[in-house]
């Protein structure tokens, strides 16, 4: 995550209208974008606490081992390691789970999110951050 931030600090960033996600590999446009932001802040790595501590203000960016996200459709997930391989965004918890975005589409999981353990399950704050606007 702290990569595209400070990719985003450099070059900018548009909206998902004007450059919109596509699911193929392909070359970045590098025009300047007309938002950008000031810097960044990590979660201590592994910290689960500070995690909870930072999504009660914001959404946060987030790594996670997904490997076998593929069929989930629904319920807490944790059948999952620490092998950080894709980026997420955690919009808030539960008693029992976070509560994440995902990028894969709304027939995906539940309808897009999926609710994961609490605790550092899939690694979840092992590489956690959000950008500072201001």
């Amino acid at each position: 995550m702290d990569s595209a931030f400070k990719y985003i600090i450099d070059k900018g960033i548009t909206t998902e209208d004007k450059y919109p996600y596509r699911a193929v590999d392909q070359t970045c446009k590098s025009n300047k974008g007309e938002f950008t932001i000031k810097s960044f802040k990590d979660v201590a790595a592994g910290s689960a606490t500070q995690l909870q501590a930072a999504v009660v203000d914001r959404p946060i960016a987030v790594a996670v081992d997904a490997e076998n996200w593929q069929f989930y459709s629904g319920g807490v997930f944790s059948d999952c390691e620490a092998n950080l391989d894709h980026g997420v965004l955690l919009v808030g918890y539960s008693a029992d789970a976070w509560i994440v975005k995902n990028s894969w589409g709304g027939d995906w999981g539940e309808s897009g999110f999926i609710r994961i353990k609490r605790g550092n399950t899939c690694g979840i704050a092992n590489a956690a951050s959000w950008p500072v606007v201001a």
